[in-house]
């Protein structure tokens, strides 16, 4: 569809934005049908042979009736055009961006490289995931606080704190979050779906860690809980290693589903054979932290089974509770024998988490990874107890 306009500066400024763009020698077409009135086309026209009086464009005529007619404009020289329109060429802009994003800053070299690829789209005129060339301090914003993840300094702090600190204002890091974590992402492993909040808080930046749901026979030091029998206990995450065990639970069991941990502790395991522990969607770092703690004062002979839903963010759960365990952990209700059976084919495909060949989850996660995988949410079945037996030692 031809470009038509009834306004100089808009098709010169047209011009000279495709040709940013990777247009080589764009074309635009007066737009007679338009024009208000006679005087609008005779200026519309006085300012184009102008254009073309200085070299910057070169005009095309019409044929027959309308050979008296400017058919269409054709960029000569986006140098005169520039010069024409007192126009700074995106390149340009760009590059004077890229440099006050970085200016000052001991950047990781994954984020230097982000920086010059953001250059890269800005002098094409385009803009980089909705931020033009003018956004460029809400940008610098962005890599401040990646960097400041990168150096560790959002551990043991809460959002507006960190935000705070790092770039002076504690409201700044709630707008940029999503950029923060698109800069981060080719550095830091991310769950696959997790929205931007998600994601920061898995590697340890949250408003306050959530309370970890523990369900068994337990007790917690420095608390009177005799005769206490309650449904399970919430404690901070901080707080784990003031769990006590009444006697060494059958098994360990984290579960992705509140509903699911609920249904677990009063269907399948009323009488606490095992210890169950909610551990929130994606685990915080937080959590992390605390199912370290409690699965180092159970035996190494005690069975840990984690259950999430059968799909890539499951096996992205599980796997981070692995490693933050420091040992091998079972599915529970997670393999690929299930999916088959009462799973779905997604209307999307996600990709699936980067599992080693000896993780717990490599199986399924190399399942989910192929054509046609089934995916299926935990809720869908009914709560069992992991076969095992109890452990006297």
């Amino acid at each position: 569809m031809p470009r038509r306009f009834t306004d100089a500066n808009e098709l010169l400024g047209d011009l000279l934005d495709r040709f940013e763009a990777g247009a080589v020698s764009p074309i635009a077409h007066p737009d007679y049908a338009a024009f208000p009135s006679v005087v609008d086309a005779d200026a519309f026209l006085k300012q184009i042979r102008e254009a073309e009086a200085v070299g910057a464009v070169s005009l095309g005529w019409g044929r027959g009736a309308k050979r008296d007619q400017v058919a269409h404009v054709r960029l000569a020289s986006a140098e005169a055009l520039y010069r024409y329109l007192s126009r700074t060429p995106a390149p340009q802009i760009a590059q004077d961006a890229a440099a006050r994003l970085v200016a000052g800053s001991a950047l990781h070299d994954s984020l230097k490289a982000g920086a010059s690829q953001i250059a890269e789209v800005w002098g094409r005129g385009k803009t980089w995931h909705g931020f033009a060339s003018s956004d460029v301090d809400t940008l610098r914003h962005a890599f401040d606080l990646a960097q400041a993840i990168l150096d560790n300094k959002h551990l043991d702090v809460d959002y507006k704190t960190f935000s705070r600190r790092t770039v002076k204002h504690s409201k700044t890091l709630e707008r940029v979050e999503g950029v923060v974590v698109r800069l981060l992402s080719g550095i830091m492993e991310f769950p696959p779906g997790a929205r931007p909040r998600e994601a920061l808080r898995a590697i340890g930046l949250e408003r306050f860690a959530p309370p970890l749901l523990i369900a068994g026979k337990i007790d917690l030091l420095g608390a009177d809980l005799s005769g206490a029998a309650p449904l399970y206990l919430g404690i901070a995450p901080k707080e784990a290693d003031r769990v006590r065990f009444r006697e060494p639970p059958a098994y360990v069991l984290t579960i992705e589903n509140f509903a699911s941990f609920n249904r677990h502790i009063a269907e399948a395991d009323p009488g606490r054979l095992g210890t169950t522990m909610y551990v929130g969607g994606y685990p915080s770092l937080a959590t992390q932290h605390a199912l370290r703690t409690i699965s180092g004062m159970v035996s190494k002979q005690t069975p840990i089974f984690h259950w999430s839903d059968i799909d890539p963010d499951g096996t992205w759960i599980f796997h981070t509770i692995e490693r933050a365990v420091g040992r091998a952990i079972l599915p529970h209700l997670m393999s690929v024998e299930i999916a088959e059976r009462s799973g779905q084919v997604p209307t999307k495909k996600s990709a699936a988490a980067r599992c080693p060949p000896d993780s717990g989850i490599a199986s399924l996660a190399a399942y989910l990874a192929e054509d046609g995988a089934k995916i299926l949410e935990q809720e869908e079945l009914d709560p069992v107890l992991p076969a095992v037996q109890p452990v006297t030692g």
